[in-house]
């Protein structure tokens, strides 16, 4: 049977009468429709200009090229690169699906049903879910303004997919042996200022302590800031020592608001992230962090398009 023109194929479409659900579907496979040159495009523009990515030498000729990407050969140390070379996508192939499964990204599709959207196995899938979404998460703020709210979220660790476990197995999630919060417990300590800019950071196991504190929040919060958290000792400390006005909220005691002294907006990301957590049923805790920032990067809404999302991860780091 001979195959359709495109001519043939788009006479038959403009003399069909189609419906407005017929037109989104069309739309949304036009949509996902992406040349290899498209991508290779995009990645060659991101990286425009770019030092050597070994020793930062400015001064670079071309080189050949391998896998569509133009390589180049530094001036200063001698070695070959690419556009990708140093970022999260290197070494990376079938770049022809890369804009279709950043889509994925956007809709947060599990693993196997980006796999099966895509095209490319489940385990390409997970592979590429974790070098894109950790190269375009950073694309964060360096810096949090005004009033901001800092507030932990625990969740028990989790070792799937693990071959070592360092424990007995648990059966479908399981509980914690021990009451309340303890070193069973991942910490994720989210900092959110009245303006919507968000920061997240996995602190490791157990309660929040000063010094990690320190080291998550004070290069990021002015002098000027109002840091506003819970009843934690850790937090009144950690902001008499970096010299930062400080207000608490004692949840603890029923109050959970004070005028404009309140902890609503982190809380409201907190409740968005476990929501939105739950469609991957279950989280190994060393991607914790992975999935925290795919979802910032979904809440704030400014890498929009797959290929925004994919300039973002193709950044050296």
């Amino acid at each position: 049977m001979r195959g359709l023109t495109f001519d043939e194929l788009f006479a038959m479409l403009t003399a069909a009468q189609l419906s407005a659900v017929d037109l989104a579907r069309l739309r949304k496979w036009i949509a996902g429709i992406a040349h290899p040159d498209e991508c290779i495009a995009l990645i060659e523009q991101a990286a425009r200009g770019r030092p050597c990515p070994r020793c930062a030498c400015p001064r670079a000729h071309r080189c050949g090229q391998a896998s569509g990407l133009q390589r180049f050969r530094c001036l200063g140390c001698g070695r070959s690169y690419n556009a990708l070379t140093g970022t999260p996508l290197a070494r990376l192939r079938k770049k022809e699906h890369w804009l279709a499964y950043l889509q994925c990204v956007l809709e947060s599709r599990t693993v196997r049903e980006a796999a099966r959207a895509v095209g490319v196995h489940r385990t390409t899938s997970f592979r590429w879910r974790h070098r894109f979404v950790p190269g375009a998460m950073r694309d964060r703020p360096s810096i949090l303004t005004a009033i901001v709210e800092a507030d932990e979220t625990y969740r028990l660790e989790s070792q799937k997919g693990s071959r070592n476990m360092t424990r007995k197995p648990r059966k479908r999630g399981g509980v914690a042996t021990k009451r309340g919060i303890n070193k069973e417990h991942d910490c994720l300590l989210v900092a959110r200022d009245r303006t919507g800019q968000t920061l997240d950071f996995h602190t490791g196991r157990g309660q929040v302590t000063v010094a990690q504190l320190e080291k998550c929040l004070k290069p990021v919060l002015p002098a000027d800031v109002l840091l506003i958290s819970d009843s934690a000792l850790s937090y009144r400390h950690f902001a008499r020592q970096a010299g930062i006005m400080h207000e608490m909220v004692n949840v603890k005691a029923g109050v959970r608001a004070r005028g404009a002294i309140h902890l609503q907006n982190v809380n409201a990301w907190h409740s968005r992230f476990k929501s939105w957590l739950v469609r991957f049923r279950g989280v190994a805790s060393r991607y914790l962090i992975n999935y925290s920032g795919w979802q910032r990067l979904l809440d704030a809404r400014r890498l929009t398009t797959p290929a925004h999302l994919l300039c973002a991860a193709a950044q050296l780091g």
